[in-house]
């Protein structure tokens, strides 16, 4: 992957995995086989939260993949436009930049449909093209569950978390979609393996079981946090979210906001819990502002063109139109 010559930036926030070009329907509540236009943006889980750390004004990169097609500049020149280091996106000479459809039911179903066959140029990382003193150097690196579903990219992100050392503040995203994995048994004993090298998990409930077993939102935050994490954070849909340190455990009121679309709003959540923890605050007042910020994007058609910035997101809380 093309990379600096100056010694390793010191990026805020350095995010690895996922990217594609989600295309969503204009058409609110209408199957895809009646949609009749859609509308382009970029997407991808930690190319999302690296462009929601952007909209904070912090110095953010994301190491990826892309295919060497159209949507390859495109996704550079948005990730640009969002003022997200590309230096890391390298490109597949074989692979196609990935694609997601999505059909929009609000408030709570957005079943997507990923063109990520045979596979994506973004599970192509390997760990001897990685920049290892940038991971090292980042305020904050972010890995995904996704990441670890298959190989060379599980390579790449085992080897890169453990390069880090479990620097703070090193974030693992449990990020667990069913369809990438053969079994939940294999994704959950892979993400207990990255959890060991993390300092921050974030997941919903179904995630979280998935990596430490079945039980409550308080009994799923003390497994984790058993695993030598600094900070567990449970989202719980409707129900809020819930941060767990060795200090206490809270539970975090959620927003009520009219949805939109839904499927940006943990990756705005994360991008803004990113600036939390860099801005210092405690992890009560860093959970409410990100669940803010994913209350935000909820209400927006778009994920990463939507991303708020911390006025918006101040303004939301304040209850301000």
């Amino acid at each position: 992957m093309p990379g600096g010559s100056d010694g390793p930036p010191a990026f805020e926030v350095l995010t690895m995995g996922r990217v594609g070009v989600d295309l969503y329907p204009q058409q609110i509540g209408v199957p895809l086989a009646q949609v009749t236009s859609f509308a382009k943006f970029l997407g991808g889980s930690p190319t999302n939260v690296a462009v929601a750390a952007a909209r904070y004004g912090r110095r953010a990169a994301v190491v990826t993949k892309v295919g060497d097609d159209g949507f390859g500049p495109y996704v550079r020149s948005a990730l640009e436009g969002f003022g997200v280091d590309a230096r890391y996106v390298g490109t597949d000479p074989d692979l196609r930049t990935p694609i997601v459809f999505c059909e929009i039911y609000p408030p709570d179903c957005f079943p997507l449909l990923f063109y990520r066959e045979p596979t994506a140029p973004d599970m192509r990382i390997r760990l001897d093209e990685l920049d290892l003193d940038a991971v090292r150097a980042a305020a904050i690196f972010w890995t995904t569950g996704t990441g670890l579903s298959d190989e060379p990219s599980r390579t790449a992100t085992l080897g890169a978390l453990s390069a880090r050392g479990r620097r703070t503040v090193t974030v693992h995203d449990l990020d667990f979609r069913p369809v990438f994995w053969s079994s939940p048994q294999e994704a959950g004993r892979l993400q207990r393996q990255a959890l060991a090298h993390a300092t921050v998990a974030v997941g919903n409930l179904q995630e979280v079981s998935v990596a430490v077993g079945d039980g409550s939102p308080e009994q799923a935050a003390a497994r984790l946090l058993e695993l030598g994490l600094d900070m567990a954070v449970v989202k719980l849909g409707p129900g809020g979210v819930l941060v767990a340190t060795a200090d206490g455990v809270e539970r975090v009121a959620p927003l009520r906001v009219d949805v939109v679309n839904g499927l940006g709003a943990g990756d705005a959540f994360g991008g803004a819990l990113c600036h939390g923890i860099l801005s210092g605050w405690d992890p009560v007042t860093t959970v409410r502002f990100a669940n803010a910020a994913g209350a935000y994007v909820a209400g927006q058609l778009a994920c990463a063109d939507a991303m708020p910035t911390e006025a918006e997101v101040t303004a939301l809380l304040a209850g301000v139109p």
